[in-house]
């Protein structure tokens, strides 16, 4: 069975995360990696801004942005104005799509798909939001997804809330949608129990993420060392 590789950056700046997901992607789509990627990785705060950004959808001051330690960068990927930071679970799936199905649409589903799997375990009713790309429950959004693609190879990808501070979200309308309300994994958790989540709960959703991404793209989740990943994207 083809194999998803699987490298967890733990935490890493977003601009280095940037600049390996990039080599990755250029790798893969060269042949130097033969294997479908899934980079995981959590953020120091960082808001980006997509390809469809409207700039009055940053509600904050370059000042304040500096006071709350949030960096700020203008990216490829499609949509509009998000943040990541710590708590949160990111992914970058860098997928060659001529082996699987060439359409990027059919690729953001299986992406909102994998993500609803991984929730099921902890007892959370995800699904699909008609008309907008992510991942909610009840109306209310646990995670963002957007993506770039290149000769059929994508790079970005989906960042959920696991224990994130949604306060953060307060700083931009997120995804340009008005009045959204952002969760997380570990609210939805205490809505059901009234009590706070178990501790592990990111080890767990890495876990579950990686085993819903392989479910749905028909791989074999093999892990790989970031130094080695970077040794075949930079060679």
């Amino acid at each position: 069975m083809p194999q998803l590789l699987v490298a967890d950056l733990g935490t890493m700046p977003y601009e280095e995360a940037l600049a390996l997901q990039r080599a990755v992607a250029k790798a893969r789509i060269s042949g130097a990696i033969d294997e479908d990627v899934l980079l995981l990785v959590e953020h120091p705060p960082v808001i980006t801004l997509g390809r469809s950004s409207k700039r009055q959808h940053l509600l904050a001051s370059p000042t304040l942005l500096a006071a709350r330690g949030v960096e700020l960068f203008e990216v490829e990927r499609g949509g509009d104005v998000t943040f990541h930071g710590p708590g949160q679970l990111v992914g970058y799936p860098i997928v060659d799509l001529k082996r699987h199905r060439k359409d990027l649409h059919w690729h953001l589903r299986q992406v909102e798909e994998a993500l609803i799997r991984a929730l099921a375990p902890f007892g959370i009713a995800a699904e699909r939001s008609a008309g907008q790309t992510g991942v909610w429950t009840e109306g209310r959004k646990l995670a963002s997804i957007g993506v770039h693609v290149r000769d059929w190879v994508t790079w970005h990808g989906f960042a959920l809330n696991v224990t994130t501070d949604l306060s953060y979200f307060e700083l931009m309308v997120p995804c340009g949608i008005a009045e959204v309300e952002m969760t997380s994994v570990a609210r939805e958790v205490e809505r059901q129990t009234s009590s706070a989540p178990v501790i592990g709960l990111g080890e767990r959703a890495r876990s579950l993420v990686v085993e819903g991404f392989a479910d749905v793209f028909v791989l074999d989740a093999s892990p790989i060392q970031p130094a080695t990943l970077e040794h075949l994207a930079f060679a």
